[in-house]
């Protein structure tokens, strides 16, 4: 039950602030700066990915 809190949580703070959201899950890793890149192109590609790379895992 504890995971899918957490996942929950991560997916929530994905929605509010993407890049916040991988780097919570990554670190400061390649998934963080494409989700930071796709957040300044695009805020709903930025979340799309975030969900995408915090899930992935």
């Amino acid at each position: 039950m504890a995971e899918g809190t957490a996942n929950c949580i991560d997916i929530l703070i994905a929605i509010i602030l993407p890049p916040l959201g991988v780097f919570l899950k990554h670190g400061c890793g390649h998934e963080f700066w494409i989700c930071l890149l796709l957040t300044f192109l695009g805020y709903i590609p930025g979340i799309i990915y975030a969900i995408y790379a915090i899930t992935k895992y």
